[in-house]
């Protein structure tokens, strides 16, 4: 291939991510479902130099300067993230010829960063446990993290059929 295939990554990271955040706000607007607040993962990453990994309620925790937008580079950087793993460890030439199923899988596998590292972390227990809702934030993350499945492989065939055209 001609083109980078860090780019790709990143296009197809960015993209899937980007893929999520629609399907949130669909969810915030349609049926009044709250996302994530990003400022709130930023509060967390910010607290993370002086030692402090887990919050008991990171809605409590004093607020730092710039944590939305830490919050926000951070959610599209795991994104990217988590597409070059993907991508590492995908068949051979998945980036290069798409296939629905491992992406949806690996979308699915995903779901155990949020509802086993941050959400206990930010003071929502083990898999939402804490929350007003723990069933409907479960399935929530779930479907959000089904959604960035969807979104891998919708934006690596965009990839792929935009970059045939360019080539």
């Amino acid at each position: 291939m001609n083109y980078p295939f860090i780019f790709v990554v990143i296009c197809v990271g960015i993209g899937a991510t980007l893929f999520t955040d629609l399907w949130n706000l669909f969810l915030k607007r349609g049926f009044n479902i709250q996302s994530l607040n990003f400022c709130f993962l930023g509060r967390w990453i910010l607290y993370m130099p002086t030692g402090t990994f887990r919050h008991n309620n990171i809605k409590a925790t004093p607020p730092k300067s710039f944590e939305c937008v830490i919050g926000w580079i951070a959610h599209y950087s795991i994104g990217v993230l988590l597409t070059l793993l993907f991508i590492i460890f995908a068949p051979v030439d998945w980036i290069f010829r798409p296939t629905f199923l491992p992406a949806l899988l690996y979308g699915i596998c995903t779901v155990v960063f949020p509802l086993f590292i941050m959400q206990p972390s930010l003071g929502l227990g083990m898999a939402s446990s804490n929350t007003p809702n723990p069933t409907q934030a479960r399935f929530k993350s779930i479907m959000t993290h089904i959604i960035f499945g969807v979104g891998l492989w919708l934006c690596a065939i965009t990839m792929k059929y935009s970059l045939m055209v360019i080539i």
